[in-house]
């Protein structure tokens, strides 16, 4: 029939009571908030370890709480002298994977992704403060990880600290 406008059924063009909707939008809403507040997605005051499937949130309040070593050194990033507090990382491997893991799979703030061994050394310290004051994102914190003492490299060549880790989000145990 031309020119004839159809209409729909009066059940189709009425509007939804918002009693209907409020527990779909509800459910909705807690949907999205169940997979934003899981431990992967947690904020810069928590580390995550992960090891044999299983993950761990780490308060990075309760870290700097046990940062107990303290040194000057010459930071070739800043080039200059800072003194930094932390803690020794391979103790904190083994207190939490109950072994220093072969390889370690860091990911951090800034999306950058590496896989690093040889962390069976005191030397390696997880700093949580630099010149008295708690890391930040803006200091290439919450935590990063420096070699207390880096030998003889030339600090003026970068390069040479290829495997310093900063803006720390999560490790992972990967051999």
């Amino acid at each position: 029939m031309k020119g004839t406008l159809h209409m729909l059924p009066c059940h189709l063009t009425t509007r939804v009571p918002w009693a209907l909707l409020a527990p779909i939008v509800a459910l909705i809403f807690s949907l999205i908030l169940s997979f934003t507040a899981t431990p992967a997605r947690a904020g810069p005051d928590q580390l995550i370890l992960r090891h044999d499937g299983a993950e761990t949130s780490l308060a990075i309040a309760e870290l700097r709480e046990q940062a107990d070593v303290q040194f000057t050194f010459f930071d070739p990033y800043k080039a200059e002298e800072v003194k930094v507090r932390g803690l020794v990382f391979r103790d904190l491997l083994e207190h939490h994977f109950g072994r220093v893991p072969t390889e370690l799979l860091f990911q951090a703030w800034d999306d950058y992704e590496v896989s690093l061994g040889g962390w069976d050394d005191a030397n390696w310290i997880l700093v949580t403060h630099q010149n008295g004051k708690p890391l930040s994102l803006r200091e290439r914190g919450p935590i990063r990880l420096v070699e207390r003492d880096y030998g003889d490299r030339d600090a003026t060549n970068l390069r040479n600290f290829n495997d310093w880790v900063w803006m720390i989000r999560s490790i992972e145990a990967v051999r």
